[in-house]
């Protein structure tokens, strides 16, 4: 008897008195496919339904078959699923196996979700953004509009109490699991193999050390294909059969992959994360991780969301490493060394903390909700996602501008799309082409459909000679899309070049430079292989990016018409008049026509406004300082003077300052820069007279009482005082044309001392002061001695305060 069993009575206890619960069930425990049909059983169940959402279509269809064999019945009759792309239910299904996406269609659909009794939230610790979603959801409606609606989520690993206090402190019930032994061992990590390789080997260790079939964890179909083709190519055993198993795979293939091996045969399935959790694969006793995950992380500044390789979460490694232990005592291999596993992350980060958030934001429009304030959300949407996704929706004119649905808006989320491809759907049914446009949204929703090339017009003439259940089912769904998205209304047609660029205006590229390099509209640097058709083409539309940190592949786009472009996003291209500087400084005019970042046409202006031209040179000393313009040894000191003077005696003196001068152009540059086509024509004299026009006239003449600009020393010489040197104004001067200065000179009517360095007759440092008497009576003796010594041919009085002031040597022979 499964575990799940001896914790049922207390689940339905729980469940008979409160209106939520929280179970904790091990893998191996059984929830997934006892726990719905108990509880059909109960009372309050009545009439109604139970619906129990799972995070994959392969976990949603295997659990509704292995709960429909239990009730000896077909799949469809008393348990049945819907899952994107395919559904079984009938008027007698009671329970509703769904992914966590078509639950949300549902309860938006019906808020008050008629005629269910009960929804279970299954593997809720992979926090998938639906999940999330649904359960918020879920609890306001409980909250609002039907107070009998029970509410339970389970999991595997999980913090119980932390969901228990978000349902309203509801009780939480524990199950022990059933797991066989299992054995870890580590192969070390090898990155000078290639993961193929490395695969590969423990594969072929695997099957020679242990018996039974074994199930490899791999990041993604990538590397499942290249693992499937080396093994392929030199396993010599035809008594094993490899079994790829990812969510793009047709769902018969799936059903071969988690099928038990023939009698006398093993099976080694090579699959992604979908074979985690919610999934027994019959048979397997042997677990290969190569401990690796590729999970989505969404960039609000580029607008693009990238798939990363990333290491897996320890709760991860160890339920993948369970997967073992599910019928028999198993081995985990593990590839990578024993102390690697403690410096994993402990839990994988909820994907509404890295996800496109744009979904969600309309979602949560629909529900009449403008943020997530006020719903259970375990955590909240990242603040600068939900507002960037915001900001699409208005762009798309999804939300009008009070926040609320437009008409546009609510066609869009009546289709179960991304919202730019809804968009893209939308736009197309005005020119009577809805089901083309819905065909392009299933080929870049669908992983694979319609083949693996970079050509959009390949990919969709693949979906269209596809004749598979899946390409079936997707035309289908796109059939649906087309119906719900409107009727014609006479607009233009557009080709599916022009469809993708509705819903990804910002990736419409243009060619640069080398072939296959392109730039996006939104600035960023993408390419193509060189040998791929596309990159001869000078504009593209592209769907689909993946790859890198500096810039993109191009995994899907569309050769697009330059005049096509044009008539089609008129409303979106921006004229702009741009000024560009010559080799000599000189502005020139273009007048450019933009789409985002992107230039479509330029063309020069012969005679642009000379308010333009001045405009921009005022910009270019904005952008570079007052260093753009040629102050000169004037302006600067003057600059320094009225500092010096603002400083020490008050903020009467204006503010002339590099920022302020710069805050003032308009005042005293802009009248100098009529008719100008460079900054270079204007001289120190001029500018340093524009300046001098922020001074008030009563001012201007005390600037020199107070704050001479030059010192006259006792000889009669002057020299110039430097405003802005540390520590105050400040004075060069060879010591001896100071003789008979008895008195300290200062500035700022005597306020300020002015600091006098003091040289030597070979203009040498001597010594730095701001009391010259003090210096004469002090320290000039052993200065006198030593420069008697080096220069003997000058004067060195005994009393510098009393002598003559003298710029020369003694006469020869005296």
């Amino acid at each position: 008897m499964l575990p799940i069993f001896q914790a049922i009575p207390a689940l339905k206890g729980a469940l008979s008195e409160r209106e939520t619960a929280v179970l904790v069930a091990p893998p191996g425990a059984g929830k997934t496919t006892a726990v719905p049909l108990a509880l059909l059983e109960e009372a309050w169940v009545g009439d109604g339904k139970i619906v129990m959402l799972e995070p994959r279509r392969l976990a949603a269809r295997a659990a509704a078959a292995r709960m429909a064999q239990t009730l000896g019945e077909s799949v469809g009759d008393t348990v049945g699923f819907r899952v994107r792309l395919q559904s079984k239910v009938s008027n007698n299904t009671r329970v509703e196996v769904v992914t966590e996406g078509v639950f949300t269609r549902m309860i938006l659909d019906d808020p008050g979700l008629d005629g269910v009794a009960c929804v279970i939230f299954d593997e809720f610790h992979e926090r998938s953004l639906d999940a999330d979603l649904g359960l918020a959801l879920a609890r306001d409606s409980q909250g609002l509009l039907r107070d009998d609606l029970k509410i339970l989520v389970m999991s595997a690993t999980l913090d119980g109490a932390r969901v228990s206090a978000l349902l309203g402190d509801a009780p939480v019930v524990e199950s022990e699991g059933r797991m066989f032994p299992v054995e870890t061992r580590y192969l070390g990590r090898d990155d000078r193999q290639r993961l193929e390789e490395r695969v590969g080997r423990a594969v072929e260790r695997a099957l020679a050390e242990e018996t039974g079939s074994i199930l490899v964890f791999l990041p993604g179909q990538g590397e499942i294909r290249r693992a499937e083709s080396w093994l392929a190519e030199r396993l010599r055993r035809p008594d094993v059969d490899l079994a790829p198993l990812y969510g793009a795979l047709e769902p018969a293939e799936q059903d071969r992959a988690v099928q038990p091996a023939p009698a006398g045969r093993r099976k080694v399935v090579l699959a992604t994360s979908i074979a985690e959790t919610s999934l027994t694969i019959e048979g397997v006793r042997v677990v290969i991780d190569a401990g690796l995950s590729r999970v989505p992380r969404f960039d609000p500044s580029s607008g693009l969301t990238r798939l990363e390789t990333v290491r897996v979460a320890r709760a991860a490694a160890d339920q993948r490493r369970g997967r073992a232990g599910r019928t028999e005592p198993g081995v985990c291999y593990r590839l990578w060394d024993e102390p690697e596993t403690r410096a994993l992350p402990a839990f994988a980060r909820p994907e509404i903390l890295e996800a496109d958030l744009s979904r969600l934001a309309l979602d949560l429009a629909r529900w009449g909700a403008k943020d997530a304030e006020g719903l259970a959300f375990l955590d909240p949407p990242p603040r600068a996602a939900f507002g960037e996704a915001r900001s699409l929706l208005n762009r798309l004119q999804a939300l009008d501008a009070n926040g609320g649905l437009t008409a546009h808006g609510k066609a869009l989320s009546n289709m179960p799309l991304a919202p730019r491809l809804a968009h893209m759907v939308a736009r197309a049914a005005a020119s009577g082409q809805a089901h083309r446009a819905a065909e392009i949204a299933a080929v870049l929703s669908e992983q694979g459909l319609g083949g693996r090339g970079v050509d959009l017009r390949s990919r969709l003439e693949g979906f269209g000679r596809d004749r598979t259940p899946r390409a079936r089912d997707a035309r289908a769904l796109a059939e649906r899309w087309s119906r719900q998205a409107g009727k014609p209304s006479g607009a233009a047609p557009l080709d599916d070049a022009l469809l993708l660029a509705e819903a990804y205006p910002e990736r419409v590229a243009r060619a640069r430079g080398k072939p296959g390099e392109y730039q996006l509209a939104s600035g960023r640097g993408v390419y193509l292989e060189p040998t791929d058709a596309l990159a001869r083409e000078t504009w593209l539309a592209v769907g689909e990016l993946g790859g890198g940190e500096a810039r993109d592949r191009i995994l899907l786009a569309a050769p697009l018409d330059e005049e096509s472009l044009r008539a089609a996003f008129a409303d979106r291209l921006v004229a702009e008049d741009r000024l560009e500087t010559s080799g000599g400084g000189k502005l020139r005019a273009k007048r450019l026509l933009r789409l985002g970042k992107l230039v479509i046409d330029e063309k020069i202006i012969e005679k642009p406004d000379p308010a333009l031209i001045a405009g921009a040179l005022a910009d270019q000393v904005r952008a570079y300082g007052l260093s753009a313009l040629k102050l000169g040894e004037r302006g600067r000191e003057l600059l320094d003077r009225v500092a010096f003077l603002r400083a020490h005696d008050g903020e009467a003196w204006p503010d002339l300052s590099e920022e302020a001068l710069i805050a003032r152009l308009d005042e005293w540059l802009e009248p100098l820069l009529a008719g100008r086509s460079s900054l270079a024509g204007l001289d120190e004299g001029t500018l340093e007279a524009a300046i001098k026009t922020l001074i008030p006239w009563d001012m201007q003449g005390r600037i020199e009482a107070q704050a001479p600009a030059r010192f006259t020393a006792p000889t009669g010489s002057t020299f110039a005082i430097d405003y802005g040197a540390e520590g105050g104004p400040r004075v060069e001067v060879r010591v001896g044309e100071l003789y008979g200065l008895a008195e300290h000179p200062s500035v700022a009517n005597g306020k300020v001392p002015l600091t006098l360095a003091l040289l030597s007759p070979a203009h040498r440092p001597i010594q730095i002061t701001k009391d010259l008497p003090g210096f004469w009576k002090g320290s000039w003796r052993e200065v006198k001695v030593e420069m008697k010594g080096r220069y003997p041919r000058h004067v060195w009085p005994d009393d510098p305060a009393s002598a003559a002031p003298t710029t020369r040597a003694k006469p020869r022979g005296t």
